[in-house]
């Protein structure tokens, strides 16, 4: 009899070891397996975690059950560790694999970015128009942003740092201008540290006024010193600067895309042909590069410069070589979209 019972009981051993073989071998397969979890984000809840995913994984038909995850979790100590959010899985990622990036929270970021030489009303319009970015400020004014970024009584114009800036879902407009903002203080705040000494410039603000004039003089890197440097020359000796965009900024909605010698006539206090110094804003987002531009002059005695209708610029130490290049490059018709920069007449 007792040989039986061994018998007996060596039998349901070996059939529980088998079981429990197969079982650890499914659950190996299952949760190294590839799987197509589509393109579409899943997104996790806080305080939902691994349940959650697995029904979704479920209802997709990407799992056939969603035991096999939480028994995953469970077995890696997972089921509270895993980051809420949304996210995205690759084609062939495995259950392990899928557990891994939940747990280290690898969500799926957006990006938007605000381009060097844009206005605040275009950085505005990009944030409105940026995926899955909480939206908190499409009725409020200029002024207002300014003050819950936390920037009063400074000027809205120039102050956002131009870069591609990621976010995940549910991430705020503000938080974003925030950080443009403390990017671009941080910016300005290194040039004008290690500024030259003998700079006409009285103040980071100047800098920052005069750095996107600049921006939008030239898009030429190898240009920008020069065109700082006849600017800086002509706020040294007393000449109105006369630079075309700030007329046009100044002109707002008004500006038809031609620019007239109506227009430099045409009181605003950004009228650099009528008004002696800098304008009273930035016209602008200027680029770290530009900003540098601004406060490191090229060595040249250049007063003026033209546009030669290839992107680049004729510069000028005197009003006559100035007018002959004038008559070459923009009465020739070779420029005619473009600046021909200080004291050059127009129609």
């Amino acid at each position: 009899m007792k040989r039986i019972w061994r018998s007996l009981l060596s039998s349901v051993v070996l059939a529980l070891l088998a079981v429990l073989v197969t079982v650890i071998g499914y659950g190996y397969w299952a949760g190294t397996r590839p799987l197509d979890p589509g393109v579409e984000p899943y997104v996790i809840m806080p305080g939902s975690g691994v349940l959650q995913l697995a029904q979704q994984l479920v209802d997709r038909a990407v799992l056939d059950e969603p035991y096999t995850l939480i028994a995953w979790a469970y077995a890696k100590g997972h089921t509270r560790n895993i980051k809420a959010g949304e996210y995205r899985f690759e084609s062939g990622i495995s259950v392990q694999q899928l557990l891994r990036q939940t747990v280290e929270g690898k969500v799926v970021q957006y990006g938007v970015t605000f381009i060097e030489g844009w206005t605040f009303r275009q950085l505005r319009a990009a944030l409105q128009s940026a995926p899955k970015l909480q939206q908190t400020l499409a009725k409020k004014s200029h002024h207002q942003i300014m003050e819950l970024v936390g920037a009063s009584p400074q000027h809205f114009e120039g102050r956002f740092y131009p870069d591609t800036y990621f976010y995940t879902q549910g991430t705020s407009d503000l938080g974003i201008l925030r950080q443009a903002h403390r990017r671009m203080q941080e910016r300005l705040a290194h040039e004008w540290t290690n500024r030259p000494v003998n700079t006409p410039l009285r103040s980071p603000q100047e800098a920052l006024v005069l750095a996107s004039i600049i921006e939008k003089e030239t898009g030429r890197p190898d240009e920008r010193r020069m065109i700082s440097a006849v600017f800086h020359n002509r706020l040294q000796r007393g000449m109105r600067l006369q630079t075309d965009p700030t007329v046009i900024y100044g002109l707002g909605d008004n500006f038809d895309g031609n620019l007239t010698r109506e227009h430099l006539r045409t009181e605003t206090p950004y009228n650099t042909y009528i008004h002696k110094g800098l304008p009273p804003t930035p016209i602008a987002m200027p680029g770290g590069d530009a900003i540098h531009a601004a406060l490191h002059p090229a060595d040249t005695t250049a007063l003026y410069f033209v546009a030669r209708g290839d992107g680049s610029h004729e510069f000028s130490s005197t009003l006559e070589a100035h007018n002959r290049a004038v008559v070459k490059y923009q009465l020739s018709g070779k420029a005619t979209t473009q600046s021909a920069g200080p004291n050059t007449e127009r129609n």
